[in-house]
């Protein structure tokens, strides 16, 4: 069936697949069938088991799920398919993204038990972004309450018209006996290795074939002009009418094809095969590709024998091979030895070995055509969304991440291990770009960023077993700060008298709400009352006393006037009047009724307008104040426009996927600081000094 020649192949002959969905819907397991069946593997590996191609990676094998993309190649009949398998989960989106970057079609896999769920939605939007074309695999048709009536009437309801059968199944009861396909109107039984036996289609289903095989026609007729003619006039449209329709349908998104099976049990795999062999587009059928000019993205028309171009679209920082940069070849031919140029850094890289990748397998190859996915190990100042061209000043469109905003504390789970927390993490950077990684000056903690809870669990269990790190996550502070609120006239007289020299500084001061942001000093002493040489350790003293307020906090925009004091000729010196003036601060503090203020920002959701009222509901218990609502850029779906303080945003991630079951989106900005509420005040005090204790 599949031959092993994993080296150069025509650009004509390769096909890009991405394969998008909901998470468990069988992505992993259909690029396995696909494997297997094309003798790409001699073992039909499982999920459960942590023995497939695609899921390779430890934390994969322990999860029993996709965390990455991955590739499998494989050689069908006499084209090349990359098959592109991407996780399901909302956590892992930034990999989908880098997937959905170099696919040149998508086949969106759907659980025959559950139809529509979130991540098919999802994977439609992607898609549909990506301006590629789609194909819908409806899988797990070995089990009794799989449903394809069902399944395919939401698909048409909720995705239209385009959605069209190709391969359905043949149900007695609760079984499938065979399944149907539309085109030769013939129905298949599969055996173990996933071969085929072809019959004609029982009787009994022909009205039924006939049903379904309408719906494809009249969508093949939509196609064409003179196609339309032959179907409204009852003219037969032929096998090779019907798959060059459905090819040009596909490519411009006129026809999504519906094909049915079981992955595991290698049903319907075939004749997706040969459905993207026949009618799946290759790299050049979309003509151009993105490129980046000053801050605008044109088109590039592709071309196959132009100067050699790859664009990366993912690292691995792997700890025994070192960097591997996945790519693909956008334009020319790239072969081994080649110098390339970074259009990022400007910096030579030179491609001493090139490898097609096989999940973590590494096949070496000495070239790699227009439209082939490959690695390249160890470019040490090469990274994702990089360019490395052969000539010209092209740069491709970059990948753009979801940014991440579940934010968590990383402590140390030994002490002494902060350094090595540090470089762990600057390595799981390089490979995940919705990843964020600070050390917050103002709250003294390093502070992680990722797309969700999970998502943060994985990296702590990599930094654990890559770099032997253990962390602990916690909340975050919140970088409060404080202010004053009322004009004070205060003194501080710091009087010591011990053996030899004495200590003696004396100072009177205004205090009021300042404009800057932190102190504006000024002095208004008249006839020496505190000389002008001990000023500067005044305004030293204070800016040292303001790191702290009343709850422990930063004091801002604090403004003080010196305009009194007294001194002492031989007992005076700077650090007198230092002790002072942070003897007059702590008395302004008393009196001046000092406040919190907490950092707010302005939050956008984009949810469906069903479930509007339900977010506007959960920003009221969040003190959050509602600026407005407006329509979403997608159909059905509306924009709240909020404030909301950072304290009650902590856990919004989760919140807003738990009540809009993942079809909510948002981003959230620092605007500004306001003052807290005083029953929010007594808590941050009471927390405060217990942090102390």
């Amino acid at each position: 069936m599949g031959t092993h020649i994993m080296g150069k192949q025509e650009t004509k002959k390769i096909r890009n697949v991405a394969l998008l969905g909901h998470g468990g819907s069988g992505k992993t397991s259909l690029a396995e069938a696909m494997l297997y069946i094309s003798d790409g593997t001699d073992r039909l590996g499982k999920t459960p088991d942590g023995n497939t191609v695609c899921d390779y990676d430890s934390e994969e094998i322990k999860r029993g799920f996709s965390l990455q993309t991955a590739i499998a190649p494989i050689n069908w009949k006499d084209v090349k398919i990359n098959v592109i398998d991407t996780p399901g989960y909302l956590d892992f989106a930034g990999e989908v993204a880098q997937g959905l970057r170099v696919a040149d079609s998508a086949v969106i896999v759907i659980d025959g038990k559950s139809g529509i769920e979130v991540g098919t939605e999802l994977a439609w939007d992607y898609a549909t972004e990506a301006g590629i074309p789609k194909a819908f695999f409806i899988n797990k048709f070995d089990d009794g309450e799989a449903r394809f009536r069902r399944v395919f009437d939401q698909l048409h309801e909720r995705f239209g018209v385009s959605v069209c059968p190709i391969v359905i199944p043949m149900i007695d009861g609760d079984t499938v006996t065979a399944f149907l396909d539309l085109i030769d109107m013939k129905s298949y039984t599969y055996n173990s290795k996933g071969g085929y036996g072809e019959a004609a289609i029982p009787a009994a289903f022909v009205a039924e074939a006939e049903k379904y095989r309408e719906v494809l026609y009249e969508a093949i007729a939509s196609t064409d002009e003179s196609l339309m003619e032959k179907f409204f006039g009852g003219e037969e449209i032929t096998r090779e009418e019907a798959v060059l329709a459905i090819h040009e349908g596909i490519l411009h998104g006129a026809i999504v094809p519906v094909i049915c099976g079981a992955a595991t049990r290698l049903w319907g795999v075939g004749n997706l095969l040969d459905i993207i062999d026949e009618s799946f587009p290759r790299h050049t059928a979309k003509g151009s590709e993105k490129i980046v000019v000053g801050d605008k993205i044109e088109e590039l028309p592709i071309e196959t024998d132009g100067v050699p171009s790859i664009f990366v679209f993912k690292t691995i920082a792997d700890p025994f091979v070192g960097k591997m940069s996945f790519f693909k070849v956008m334009a020319g031919e790239l072969k081994r030895d080649t110098i390339l140029k970074n259009m990022t850094t400007g910096q030579s890289e030179k491609l001493s070995h090139i490898y097609v990748m096989k999940g973590k397998k590494q096949i070496e190859v000495d070239q790699l055509n227009c439209g082939d996915i490959g690695m390249v190990a160890k470019l040490a100042n090469t990274n994702t969304n990089d360019t490395l061209t052969a000539g010209g000043v092209v740069r491709y469109a970059p990948i753009k991440y979801p940014q991440p905003y579940m934010s968590m504390a990383v402590m140390p789970a030994a002490k002494g291990d902060e350094d090595k927390i540090s470089g762990g993490i600057a390595r799981l950077l390089e490979e995940d770009l919705t990843l964020k990684f600070e050390n917050d000056a103002e709250t003294k903690q390093l502070v992680l960023s990722g797309m969700g809870d999970m998502h943060l669990d994985v990296t702590v269990a990599k930094l654990k077993s890559r770099s032997n790190v253990s962390v602990k996550l916690a909340t975050p502070k919140i970088p409060y700060r404080e202010t004053i609120t009322k004009t004070v006239q205060v003194e501080g007289k710091h009087k010591k008298q011990s053996g030899g020299h004495g200590q003696y500084g004396h100072v009177k001061i205004t205090f009021k709400p300042g404009e800057a942001e932190g102190l504006t000093f000024t002095e208004s002493t008249v006839g020496g009352s505190v000389p002008k040489n001990f000023h500067p350790a005044v305004e030293k003293g204070l800016l040292e006393a303001m790191q702290k307020g009343v709850a422990g906090y930063p004091v801002v925009r604090l403004a003080a006037d010196l305009y009194d004091g007294s001194y002492h000729d031989v007992d005076s010196s700077e650090m007198s009047f230092k002790m002072a003036a942070s003897l007059a601060y702590k008395e302004c503090l008393k009196q001046a009724k000092p406040v919190i203020l907490e950092p707010v920002g302005a939050l956008f959701v984009t949810v469906p307008e069903a479930m509007v009222g339900d977010v506007m509901g959960d920003l009221n218990k969040r003190r959050g104040r509602v600026m407005g609502m407006n329509p979403a850029e997608k159909k059905g779906y509306t924009v709240v426009e909020a404030e909301v303080p950072k304290a009650e945003m902590m856990d919004y991630t989760i919140a807003l996927r738990a009540s809009t079951q993942g079809r909510g989106s948002f981003t959230y900005d620092f605007v500004r600081y306001e003052e807290v509420p005083s029953t929010v005040a007594q808590k941050i005090i009471a927390e405060a000094a217990k942090d102390e204790e």
